[in-house]
């Protein structure tokens, strides 16, 4: 690379690649459109290749172009990784991670893991977001959260993913609810209720294993409400709009009118795992995965 070439051109390369539009970018940038024409130029004529093709007042990517903005994009953000991690030893911390999670690894897996992890890393800083599945992986490949635990069968190439916790499935009823554990039988004595269950695009591969679930018990459900939160699903079955399945790490850490049955007599089993990006450059991601 030309020795002429300095950060503020790759962040004006970006800013229009992103906009595909001189005039936005150069906005978004404070400076002015000619002067962010010139810099692109610049940034072309040392490197010897087309960015952007410019006709008919409308702007477009290269080849070239479309490779360096996906790189550009990843690598920058690690340098900002990099740069936050400086400063976190700065100011005496060991670092930061990121967690993506689904709701059910909240009530007993993280917290223990975290604790377990404070004994020899108590300087650690962490961020926790709860997502639903696609949108962990989404994180994951972008790099905005470092570890995912998740409901998925498998992960996109560059990812890898561990199970750690393989558990069966709950009926969920309002307490109230003439079922109980000394008299059900089997889903097939509900098969005229009404069902709340966790929405398809949380995790299809989870949904498409509950409707096995219902497919044995040879009945088609009645899918009255799709959410993709315990708690609203909790509060729907508590108010009699229907009954639900949820995996059985579920049953605790709520307090409301609602009882749970152990699906232990049936052959589906859902798995939580733990996903990470193989080229996160988080030094942290590796002391985590030997917790685990």
């Amino acid at each position: 690379m030309s020795n002429q070439i300095e950060l503020r051109h790759l962040r004006y390369f970006l800013a229009v690649a992103e906009d595909l539009h001189f005039r936005k970018a150069a906005e978004r940038l404070y400076i002015s459109q000619p002067g962010l024409s010139r810099q692109i130029k610049q940034m072309e004529d040392d490197l010897d290749i087309k960015l952007f093709i410019r006709n008919n007042r409308k702007v477009e990517l290269t080849e070239v172009g479309k490779y360096l903005k996906k790189e550009l994009t990843q690598n920058l953000k690690n340098l900002a990784h990099v740069f936050n991690y400086a400063r976190l030893l700065q100011d005496g911390k060991d670092g930061h991670l990121n967690f993506g999670y689904v709701g059910s690894a909240m009530q007993e897996i993280i917290p223990n893991l975290l604790i377990e992890f404070k004994k020899e890393h108590p300087n650690v800083q962490f961020g926790l977001k709860e997502l639903d599945n696609e949108k962990q992986i989404d994180s994951l490949l972008s790099q905005d959260i470092d570890i995912g635990f998740v409901r998925l069968d498998r992960v996109p190439r560059g990812l890898s993913i561990k199970p750690i916790l393989k558990e069966s499935f709950c009926l969920v009823l309002p307490k109230n609810h003439l079922v109980n554990k000394d008299n059900f039988k089997g889903l097939h004595q509900l098969k005229d209720e009404s069902f709340i269950l966790f929405d398809p695009s949380y995790s299809p591969s989870y949904y498409e294993k509950v409707m096995q679930i219902f497919d044995d018990s040879k009945f088609v459900p009645i899918v009255s409400h799709n959410t993709i939160h315990a708690a609203s699903i909790y509060k729907l079955v508590e108010n009699n709009f229907g009954l639900s399945i949820v995996p059985k790490s579920l049953q605790y850490g709520y307090d409301m009118d609602v009882k749970f049955i152990e699906l232990s007599n049936i052959s589906q089993r859902t798995t939580l795992s733990i996903v990470w990006d193989k080229n996160n450059r988080n030094p942290i991601v590796d002391s985590l995965l030997k917790i685990i």
